[in-house]
């Protein structure tokens, strides 16, 4: 397979049980839980076309229909708000549908990452494509996707998105082991760890859930037995490819990431995700600033 061959197709697992959130969950994917006023994973497949891939396709499972349907026509919705003559809640409405070529696939048992991932082999195909982890938002004003594409088109074989937390933090996330290439921004990686016992972590830093992927790990992945907490795991497979050349899917390269990240993963990081992208917003910003400093001032004063 030729090492230059364009990215075009991006895949985002959305098959979590979300139960973090749960009552919330219950009836509604975490993926559609709102920032502000828009689904989680509507700016993650933005970010997917902002980086030129318009072939998304969404691993999902039981009861997620709802983002199906979001990423769907509502002619009855569009009717209604044409008749109220309100062209920008319409146009916010038919957004969504007209992003990209979205397309589903079910993972019938939530067997892991490594698994979900998997599940996207007939979609793909012997090409390259992206991963795109839902929990993870990237500021649309620090293209890292692109960024990442740039390394695949240069290195080939797999490139996985890094970032520097603290110490006690690395246990948390799968984490890379790394050295230098001439790019400043771009290392080799040697080792890939998921969840690292405290103090054993190879550096600090973490993969966050982009990942560029050469179709070699998909036979990786169909071999590749249950990791930690009993699941198949992406950075198993990953890791089988670091040791490879490019003849054979490998190696695998990190883009260190310093821009803006949010999470959503969990409730305390969710607020701060909304917090923020509140205050960034010029239709909100002048109202919720003022208010929240206030209610920040008078926190402090009880």
């Amino acid at each position: 397979m030729v090492d230059h061959e364009p990215v075009t197709k991006a895949v985002v697992p959305a098959a979590g049980l979300g139960t973090r959130f749960l009552p919330a969950t219950k009836a509604t994917p975490k993926e559609m839980l709102p920032i502000v006023d828009k689904p989680a994973i509507q700016y993650v497949v933005e970010e997917a076309v902002g980086a030129g891939l318009n072939d998304v396709l969404l691993i999902t499972g039981r009861g997620k229909r709802p983002i199906e349907d979001h990423f769907d026509r509502a002619y009855e919705l569009e009717e209604a708000l044409r008749a109220k003559d309100d062209p920008e809640r319409l146009a916010a409405v038919r957004e969504s549908s007209e992003l990209a070529n979205v397309h589903y696939v079910r993972q019938g048992e939530p067997k892991g990452l490594g698994h979900a991932v998997h599940c996207a082999r007939q979609h793909v195909g012997d090409e390259p494509f992206a991963v795109l982890l839902g929990d993870d938002l990237i500021d649309a004003r620090d293209p890292l996707l692109k960024r990442m594409l740039e390394v695949r088109a240069q290195f080939g074989g797999s490139v996985v998105a890094l970032m520097e937390v603290e110490p006690e933090q690395v246990s948390l996330y799968g984490c890379a082991a790394i050295e230098p290439t001439d790019e400043d921004d771009v290392v080799r990686v040697t080792n890939l760890v998921e969840k690292p016992v405290p103090g054993e972590a190879p550096s600090r830093w973490i993969i966050i859930g982009r990942y560029v992927c050469d179709p070699a790990v998909f036979d990786v992945l169909a071999k590749t037995p249950p990791g930690r907490g009993g699941e198949i795991q992406l950075t198993d497979a990953l890791m089988t490819l670091a040791q490879r050349d490019r003849s054979q899917g490998g190696p695998v390269h990190g883009v260190l990431f310093r821009g803006r990240r949010y999470d959503t993963g969990n409730k305390l990081d969710y607020l701060r995700t909304v917090v923020q992208f509140a205050a960034d917003r010029p239709d909100l910003a002048a109202e919720f600033l003022p208010w929240l400093r206030e209610f920040v001032a008078k926190q402090d004063e009880s």
